[in-house]
């Protein structure tokens, strides 16, 4: 039986079933390096922490502990979660991590490094982490996360054991809101496969009618270009949704995070902290400034997302695939688009999404990028629609 730890990983139970059994079988030794692979929102991270507090749980991962509930939290002292707040991992970062992993552990069995987005570093930066990887510390155990293994140097692909996951089905993830979070069934539904089966997406749409708004402001603008000028609108307008969506996600997550660390200490809201936590709730300021930049690139990639399900919608008719479509609200305006071009005119859409997408990775000034990707989406429609 799998223990509490991984109770809300959804559609992954040949990876749980492999985690738990090497935590189970410990003692003989664990693998010391581990690359976590899947599409954006089929858990990677969430595996990685998992996988962590199984470890450094006496009993496999009871999801009760404290030591289970400080990994949860973010605050156990023997496990690292490290996201960068850059469009790349810095190498004076990756230097910080391989320091940690010689330093002996403090409360449980391993040291426990997760880099989320490992994709991100580049190959000199890669190759001090390699170093690490060649000559591991020992009771250290490294998870990189990433989209797939090509996106890591085959170097360090070589010295990691890899578990791919999937996507969770939207049925998986509505019944997780409908059990989890008490969410009505349809409601889940529709937001399951609004977020395109994204777990964390689909939460806050079917809880947050903000994020409702936004995404449908997303699909209105653009399934509403139709020349020049409506595109550089749209544009600026995708741009200040990603900010506002951007802002929102910081306040939720600080204050999730904030009642998370005092649940693991022990604490509640008002109670006067002891000096020796209150270095642990300072590094947690520290780090939800640091990630203000990192939120609005997510939150352009989840306007991209919108983008992407509109037109998937397109090329679905176009090829007549009979599959759901991710907008049946938005079905007239996406017909009219099948009906008026080709599926290879779609695929270039999708193609320059994700042109957009590698842009944005590179540094190149938002507002650019969204023009660039707006004058790619004026639709006109043809005489006979």
């Amino acid at each position: 039986m799998s223990g509490k730890v991984w109770d809300e990983l959804l559609g992954q139970p040949e990876a749980i079933e492999q985690l738990t059994r090497v935590v189970e079988n410990r003692e003989s030794g664990v693998h010391h390096a581990w690359l976590f692979t899947g599409p954006h929102g089929s858990g990677r991270s969430n595996l990685a922490v998992s996988f962590a507090a199984a470890l450094e749980c006496e009993s496999a991962g009871c999801g009760a502990c404290q030591s289970c509930r400080l990994v949860v939290a973010g605050a156990h002292p023997d496990v690292t979660l490290f996201s960068t707040d850059r469009v790349q991992i810095s190498i004076d970062e990756v230097r910080e991590l391989v320091s940690k992993a010689s330093l002996s552990t403090t409360l449980g069995k391993y040291r426990v490094l997760i880099i989320e987005d490992a994709d991100r570093m580049t190959e000199r930066t890669s190759n001090v982490l390699l170093k690490e990887l060649e000559e591991p510390s020992e009771n250290t155990i490294w998870i990189l996360c990433a989209p797939s293994v090509s996106d890591l140097l085959p170097t360090i692909r070589s010295r990691t054991r890899n578990l791919n996951l999937r996507l969770p089905s939207t049925e998986e993830v509505a019944q997780l809101l409908h059990q989890r979070d008490g969410i009505g069934l349809e409601v889940a539904r529709t937001a399951a496969r609004q977020a395109q089966n994204h777990v964390g997406m689909a939460r806050r749409l079917a809880t947050n009618a903000e994020v409702r708004n936004r995404r449908s402001d997303t699909i209105a603008l653009a399934l509403g270009i139709s020349n020049l000028s409506s595109a550089m609108m749209a544009a600026d307008r995708f741009l200040q949704l990603a900010k506002k969506d951007a802002e929102q996600v910081s306040a939720d997550k600080d204050e999730q995070e904030k009642t998370a660390l005092l649940a693991a200490f022990g604490f509640s809201e008002g109670d006067k902290l002891p000096p020796s936590v209150r270095s642990s709730f300072k590094d947690l300021e520290e780090n939800q400034k640091r990630r203000q930049t990192r939120l609005l690139r997510d939150g352009l990639d989840r306007i991209l997302t919108d983008l992407e399900s509109i037109y998937r919608d397109v090329l679905s008719i176009q090829l007549e695939s009979g599959t759901e479509l991710y907008n049946p609200e938005s079905q007239e305006e996406i017909s009219a688009r099948a009906q008026s071009g080709t599926a290879e005119q779609t695929i270039a859409v999708l193609d320059g999404i994700s042109q957009a997408r590698a842009r944005l990775a590179s540094n190149v000034r938002d507002l650019l990028v969204l023009e660039a990707l707006c004058v790619k989406l004026i639709f006109r429609r043809s005489r006979a629609n």
